[in-house]
This record gives structure tokens, C-alpha cells and sequence, in this order.
């Protein structure tokens, strides 16, 4: 265990002072020049060569751990390094039971500094640094010695020349047994910037673990932050070419990574262009987003507006970026909705104000009463202010009372202790809450000097509601519904009785109305359809746009009807482009426009307003999900599995996630790959679960292996929520994989009967037509296979809807081979293979469901990636 203070101070202080007594006739030590987690470096003059020395000075309890034989020897190997990138070691050496190593002082500051002090920097000067460290990299290498512990402040910056400090201590930590570091407090390498192996310790440490995080230190360079403290790379200067290579630097398999630190210098000098081409690029951007948008329904001009000509985004300020956190209840447990209700409208109006750009609630919201620091919340969220709050609400007979609020505007710099901008109580009758809500707003925007516009001020001033009773029942709604992010019914159901309680006491509330239709939309899509609920939510939806047609809820609304539950994609794309002209900085908003686009066939559209959105929602695992299932579908595989593997970071637990990783893996033809994800699920998923979620979506029975498998076929039809019917066909799948056909059939003809109830209730229902083709293919009944699998198709052919389509047009493939119709089978596969989708060559060489097919000419073109 290490000593506390001040005991460990006085101890650090004489056994400091008995190393001076032992170096004294060669080291003269000046002063303390910081300290870190392993090490204390102190300035000293070398007293034979009178020079300026930095000595480190292992920590007592690590360098006990270490012991001074094992040190040296790796100490020494470091030493032997001799490059012009790489800061050598003059000396090393025991005493007074401290182990020490000496270095050149380096006039001049480490990156990380320069990063505290600037943020981030251009992208020549990123790339030219990137190359330097990479060149020593190279080097240490070919000498077969890893770093290990490659991060900003370790790249030490004297003139225009970057030098790597450090090279021998992780090593040194290496080679020591993990078990003797234990207790010293000291992890090997800095997280944030660990390789996946090095992180877990799965895997062996080589080269490219240091490419890797050399990868996350240009991406920090280049954004100001971490890497995944968005979604992707916010590298707004950088050139595609550039996110390509930092993908590849930091792909999760070291297999995947450059081979060597050379192959990744030379790769940056073709991705780096000279400034005036990257400006090019920036006034080339919005016209392409203009053109890809095909200007409908004047929303070409809206987005031209918002994003700028070129010479506006080549000189415009870039907006303020700005978190707004939960703020804290102060008052009796049950108020603690009104808190997170004065949270959310403060957020809502400051995404108003031009010039400021708010994270969204999605990435805010899970640091309610979090212990982080406000460096670490900033350090995540890729932010420099954080607008915080204490709420009150002080009850009297009758039932308003007052409202007590202390918001602060914090300033958060690198580790620099955090500055507060601007802070202010409140106190104020429940009447004039909606007005200290327009108040914070305008004095926070005051403070970050952003100018507001007389619109602005209006929507400041914009109350939502005149009846208070009213808006507390809209709160009570939103606690719930958590702003329409759950989906569970029975969550849906309580917040759809709060809302339509507040449309009932104030039948002019705009927002009430905008949330009531999305939650009957989502209640429609989760549960059983019904007729009364899509009008329920079709008249909720036109009663919010037709009260305020210069909102984007109402927009919003109905948006979210023509694409659930009508599928009308053209109609759909009007409103939500309308909703989003009037909020273009609003991630949900984007992100809906986005399911439009997929719906459309637009997926390099859907995928450019997926990046904004998880850009403004960093930390959301939906944005993450989303984001994710573009890329996969249009087989950015690298991309998806960075995206994935962040998401999963967020939520562990996450079965969506889990299951998307492992189609990413599958997709690239690593069935191997894809069953370690599924084995190394965390403990808080159930196996039974875990088996039941695979088997249920996307037909991945035989992704599992054998003991999930026989765990799969002992599930009772409750841990399928009850589904009887998805139970009997992934127990007819399961059992046909497996060689058991009397099974399969038997669960197949028990599907087989559920589903034509279903099919003559819902005829044009396409999933429960190429269901039932499937369950009949099982069953050998080949003209009623194939007369269901083509009508599903044609249904709901790719052409008229690209996001379902794809996977209906998969299970008539699959018909067709269980049949015995192999041309016929390989006639949809072909066009389906240059179809968005996550079928792939390698997918086909590994899903035992083509197994038929494998001996086909055709077939056999098409797994090799010839179409």
C-alpha cells in the first residue's frame, strides 16, 4: 500500500536527500520539475559536463517492485538507442535504494502542453510531428524495442523538432512480473491511448500497439481530444484520405494496423495535402452535400445557408462548444423530474442561439450525479464549457411556491483547474420559471460572447405553455419517456397517459402534442399495430405542426409517422427537412433524417448526417448504433468495428451493439473473430439471454457454438418474451443446422401454423410472408415456399425499401436452396451482393446456410469477390 501524506512527503524528502548525497559529486539537483504516477523528474547540472540534466526517480514502492538488476538491463537495452527523434539516456543508476535515469533537458514544452495551451493543432504541423515519432518509432523497432506508452507527454517539442522521452521505462515495466506492480498503483501504458491488446492484456505487445496509439495522439492533434469522444473522427481540416489512414493506424486488430511505423509515415505524406488543396476541399464540401440532398423542397438552400458558401467556412469562427449536465435536484426526492425538466428547456433553448453548438441530451444525460471531474466530463464530451445547476423547488399550500436555481458556466482548459465563466442565483415564484429559463440562457451566451439575434431572443423569451399544472404533467412525461429515448411499451404507455393529460389541460401546447405522437409512433412500432393508434398519432402529430408551423417538433412528429408507420419515405423527407432547416445543429433531428435517407437509398447522405449527429451526441450509444449500421451495410468494415467497439465501451451490456460488432466481424469473413466477441460478453448479460438475442435477430444460430447452442434449445418460450412463434422457427433453424430434420420439421410446421393466422390477418405484411416461405421450405412444401418467399419480395421489393428489403430478399435465397433450386437461388444472390447490405463474399464462405451452394461455379465466383 503507498503512504499518505505527509508521511510519504517526508520519506520522498530524505530519501531525496540521501540521492543527492550519493550523486552529489555528478549531479547537482535544482528543483522539482513535476511529478506523475511512476516518477518524480527533478532539474540537475551535470556537473562533469556542465550541462542542464532531467533526472527520474522511480517511485519508491515501484522501484522496490522492479529491483535494480531487472531495471538496468532493460534500461540498458534503451540506452543503446541512438536517433535523432528519440531523447537518449545519459545515465542510470541505484542509490540510497531509488532507481534513477538520466535524460538531456529539453528546452522547450512536451505536446501535452501544447495542446493544453492551444487546443489542437494544424494539420501540417500534426502530420510533421506524426512522421518524426513515427521515424523513432521505426528505429526502436528494428531494435526490437516497444515503447509502449506512446501519448503526448511523452513527445517532448524543442524548435521544430519532436523527441520521444521514455523509451526504457515501459519496458522496464514489462518485463517485470504483473503481480510484483501489484498495489503499486502503476498500470503499464495510459488508457486512452492503450491498443486493445495492450489494454486487455489478450494479446502479444509488439510494434504496432505503439502505431496504434501514435494513431489516437494525431487524432487528439488534429480534433483537440481523444479519439472516440465522438462517434468518428472530428477532423473537420482533414481530407477522407486522412481518416482512412488513422482508421487504419487504430484498428482494433493489430493485423489490421500498418505493419511498421514506416508503412505509416509514408502513408500520412500521401493522405497530407498542401494547405490551399485542404481549403479546396472545405468549398468543394457543401456543395456536395447540396447536390447529394437534391435540393428538395428548398432544403438545399436551408442546408447552403447553414453550412455556409465556401468562403464562409474557410473563414468562419468555428461555434462554441457547449455541455449542458443534468442539473442536481435539491430538493424532495419525487421533484427530481422538475430538475431534469429545467435541464432540458435551458439545453432547448440554448440550441436556439446561433453560434453555439450543445452536445446532445443523449451524451449529457448519463453524467447525472456523476463523481468525474469537470476536466474528465470536458476531456470525454470534447468540450470547453459545462453549464451546470443546483434546482429547488420549494413547495407551498396550493402547490406552486418558489424555485431556487444556482446554474454556473464552468471553463475547462487541459488539466488547468477549471474557471467559472459565469454563476448567478435565482429565486423566483414556479410562475417566472419559464423566464429565469430564458434568462440563463441569454446570460450564458453573454458570457461565451456569442451575439443573439433578435429571432433568438424570441425563442429565448417563448414560453412553452401558459398552464403550469399543464407543464408539470409534460414533465412527468418526459421523466419517463426520458425524451422519447426508451422504447419498452409498458415506459411508453406512462408517458402517452402524462402527455395526453397535458394536451388536456392546455389544448394548445405545442410540445405536448410533438412527444404524445412520438410516443404513440414508437408504441405502434414496439407493440401490436393497431389502426386507432397510428390515427391517434397522425392527428397528435398535425394538431403540433398546425399550432406552430415555425417549430420543428411538429415537423418532427409527423415525420416519425410517415416513416413508421406509413413508410412514406418522399413525405417523411419534407417534413424532416423542415424540422431540421428550423434546427440544424439538433442530433435527433439528424439522425431521423437519416433513417429517411436509408429508407430512400441515400446512404452516403444518411451516413454525412450520422456523423454530425454523433459529433453533437458523442457519447449516445444510439448515435453509435446508427452511425455503425450505415457503415456496415456499405461495407465500411473498419469504420463499423471503430464505431462498434466505442459503443460497446459506452454500453458493455448493450446486446444491439454486441450483436452489430459481431456481424461486422462475420462480414469480413472471421466467424472466429465474431464467436470471441459473444464469449467475452460481459457478466451482467444472462447466457441465456445472450443466445436467445443471436438466434432471434438475423438468423445467427450458427454463429454460436456448440454449448450455446445446446443452451439455445433448452430455452423455455419466456425468454423469448413469451413469442411462441420466433421460438418454433429458431428451434426449426437451430435443429436443421444440427442434422436433426425430424425436429426441425416438427418446430417448423408448429411456426408454420402461427404464421398463416398471422399472414391472413396482416396480408400485406412482407416479414410474415417470407417467414412463413422459410418455415414451409423446412417443411418440403416447395410450391407454397416459393409462392410466400416471392410474395414477401415483392411486397417490399429493395427497390421500394432499401433498410428491409435486403434481408427479405436474403430469406428467398435461402428458400430457394432449401428446396433445391440452386440457380434460382444464386440468381437473387447476385444482385443482393451489390446491394447495401451486410452480406458479403466473406460472409459466404463461412454461413453454413450456403453450404448447398458451395460446389456451384457461380457460387464460388461470388465468395471470391467476383460478381
Amino acid at each position: 500500500m503507498m503512504e499518505s501524506s505527509p508521511h510519504a512527503s517526508q520519506r520522498l524528502a530524505s530519501l531525496l536527500s540521501r540521492l543527492q548525497a550519493v550523486l552529489s559529486e555528478r549531479y547537482t539537483i535544482e528543483r522539482e520539475l513535476g511529478r506523475g504516477g511512476m516518477a518524480t523528474v527533478y532539474l540537475a547540472q551535470d556537473r562533469k559536463h556542465h550541462r542542464l540534466v532531467a533526472i527520474k526517480v522511480l517511485k519508491p514502492e515501484l522501484a522496490a517492485a522492479l529491483g535494480p538488476e531487472r531495471f538496468l538491463r532493460e534500461i540498458a537495452i534503451a540506452a543503446r538507442l541512438q536517433h535523432p527523434h528519440i531523447l537518449p539516456l545519459h545515465d542510470s543508476g541505484e542509490a540510497a535504494g531509488l532507481l534513477y535515469y538520466v535524460m538531456p533537458y529539453v528546452e522547450g514544452e512536451s505536446l501535452r502542453d501544447r495542446l493544453s495551451r492551444e487546443g489542437h493543432l494544424s494539420l501540417d504541423e500534426a502530420i510533421r510531428i506524426t512522421r518524426e515519432v513515427a521515424g523513432a518509432l521505426s528505429y526502436a523497432h528494428s531494435h526490437e524495442v516497444v515503447h509502449r506508452d506512446i501519448k503526448p507527454e511523452n513527445i517532448l517539442l524543442s524548435g521544430d523538432e519532436a523527441v520521444v522521452a521514455d523509451f526504457g521505462i515501459a519496458r522496464a515495466l514489462t518485463a517485470a512480473n504483473r503481480d510484483s506492480l501489484t498495489g503499486t498503483g502503476v498500470f503499464i501504458g495510459t488508457p486512452g491511448y492503450m491498443s486493445p491488446e495492450q489494454a486487455t492484456g489478450a494479446g502479444q505487445v509488439d510494434g504496432r500497439s505503439d502505431i496504434y496509439s501514435l494513431g489516437c495522439v494525431l487524432h487528439e492533434m488534429l480534433a483537440g481530444h481523444l479519439p472516440f469522444a465522438g462517434s468518428r473522427a472530428e477532423l473537420p481540416d482533414a481530407p477522407e484520405t486522412l481518416h482512412v489512414v488513422i482508421a487504419k493506424a487504430m484498428a482494433s486488430l493489430p493485423a489490421d494496423r500498418f505493419p511498421t511505423a514506416t508503412d505509416f509515415a509514408r502513408a500520412l505524406e500521401g493522405a497530407a495535402p498542401r494547405a490551399h488543396e485542404t481549403t479546396l476541399q472545405r468549398l468543394r464540401t457543401p456543395l456536395a452535400l447540396a447536390i447529394g440532398l437534391g435540393l428538395l423542397l428548398g432544403v438545399g438552400a436551408v442546408f447552403a445557408r447553414h453550412l455556409g458558401s465556401g468562403a464562409e467556412v474557410a473563414s468562419a469562427p468555428a461555434p462554441t462548444l457547449l455541455a449542458v449536465l443534468p442539473f442536481e435536484n435539491r430538493g424532495a426526492a419525487e421533484d427530481e423530474y422538475f430538475a431534469d425538466g429545467m435541464t432540458d428547456e435551458v439545453r432547448g433553448k440554448l440550441a436556439a442561439v446561433r453560434g453555439l453548438r450543445l452536445i446532445a441530451r443523449g451524451s449529457s444525460a448519463p453524467y447525472k450525479k456523476t463523481l468525474k471531474t469537470p476536466q474528465q466530463i470536458a476531456q470525454e464530451l470534447g468540450v470547453n464549457y459545462l453549464l451546470t445547476a443546483v434546482v429547488r423547488w420549494e413547495k407551498a399550500p396550493g402547490g406552486q411556491g418558489r424555485v431556487h436555481m444556482i446554474p454556473e458556466l464552468v471553463e475547462v482548459n487541459g488539466r488547468q483547474a477549471p474557471v467559472t465563466r459565469w454563476q448567478q442565483l435565482f429565486d423566483t415564484p414556479l410562475t417566472n420559471v419559464f423566464q429565469v429559463q430564458a434568462n440563463i440562457a441569454g446570460r450564458v451566451a453573454e458570457a461565451l460572447n456569442v451575439a443573439l439575434s433578435d429571432s433568438a431572443k424570441h425563442q429565448l423569451a417563448d414560453r412553452p405553455t401558459q398552464n403550469l399544472p399543464a407543464y408539470d404533467a409534460f414533465l412527468k412525461g418526459e421523466a419517463v419517456s426520458q425524451g422519447m429515448s426508451v422504447r419498452d411499451p409498458a415506459s411508453l404507455r406512462q408517458a402517452i397517459t402524462a402527455y395526453e393529460e397535458a394536451v388536456a389541460l392546455d389544448s394548445t401546447f405545442v410540445l405536448a402534442w410533438a412527444q404524445l405522437a412520438r410516443a404513440e409512433v414508437a408504441l405502434y412500432v414496439t407493440s401490436v399495430p393497431t389502426q386507432a393508434r397510428a390515427e391517434t398519432a397522425r392527428r397528435a402529430a398535425e394538431r403540433a405542426r398546425a399550432l406552430a408551423p415555425s417549430r420543428p417538433e411538429g415537423h418532427e412528429a409527423l415525420a416519425a409517422y410517415y416513416t413508421y408507420i406509413r413508410t412514406d419515405f418522399a413525405r417523411a423527407l419534407a417534413e424532416d427537412s423542415s424540422a431540421l432547416a428550423l434546427a440544424p445543429d439538433n442530433a435527433e433531428f439528424l439522425s431521423a433524417l437519416a433513417a429517411v435517407e436509408e429508407g430512400l437509398g441515400r446512404w452516403d447522405d444518411a451516413r454525412v448526417h450520422l456523423e454530425h449527429a454523433a459529433r453533437l451526441d458523442p457519447r449516445s450509444v444510439n448515435a453509435a448504433r446508427r452511425l455503425g449500421f450505415v457503415l456496415l451495410w456499405t461495407h465500411r468494415y473498419s469504420d463499423a468495428q471503430q464505431i462498434y467497439d466505442r459503443g460497446l465501451q459506452l454500453a458493455p451490456a448493450n446486446l444491439v451493439m454486441l450483436e452489430y460488432r459481431a456481424l461486422v466481424a462475420l462480414a469480413q469473413g472471421d466467424l472466429p473473430g465474431a464467436r470471441v466477441i459473444l464469449a467475452e460478453a460481459p457478466r451482467e448479460i444472462a447466457p441465456t439471454a445472450l443466445v436467445a438475442y443471436m438466434a432471434s435477430y438475423d438468423d445467427l444460430m450458427w454463429v454460436l457454438d456448440e454449448p450455446q447452442q445446446r443452451l439455445l434449445l433448452r430455452l423455455a418460450p419466456s425468454a423469448f418474451d413469451d413469442d411462441s412463434v420466433t421460438r418454433a422457427m429458431v428451434f426449426a433453424q437451430t435443429y436443421h443446422l444440427r442434422g436433426d430434420q425430424t425436429r426441425a420439421r416438427m418446430y417448423a410446421d408448429s411456426a408454420r401454423r402461427a404464421l398463416q393466422r398471422q399472414v391472413a390477418a396482416a396480408p400485406q405484411d412482407a416479414q410474415r410472408h417470407v417467414f412463413l416461405g422459410l418455415m414451409l421450405a423446412y417443411l418440403g412444401r416447395k410450391g407454397e415456399a416459393i409462392t410466400e418467399g416471392e410474395r414477401g419480395v415483392a411486397l417490399s421489393p429493395v427497390s421500394k425499401d432499401p433498410v428491409a428489403g435486403p434481408y427479405y430478399r436474403h430469406q428467398l435465397v435461402r428458400i430457394y436452396i432449401l428446396i433445391g433450386e440452386p440457380e434460382k437461388a444464386l440468381d437473387e444472390l447476385e444482385p443482393l451482393l451489390k446491394t447495401p447490405y451486410y452480406l458479403s463474399p466473406g460472409w459466404l464462405r463461412i454461413d453454413p446456410n450456403f453450404a448447398p451452394l458451395r460446389d456451384k461455379p457461380r457460387f464460388q465466383r461470388l465468395r471470391n469477390g467476383r460478381t
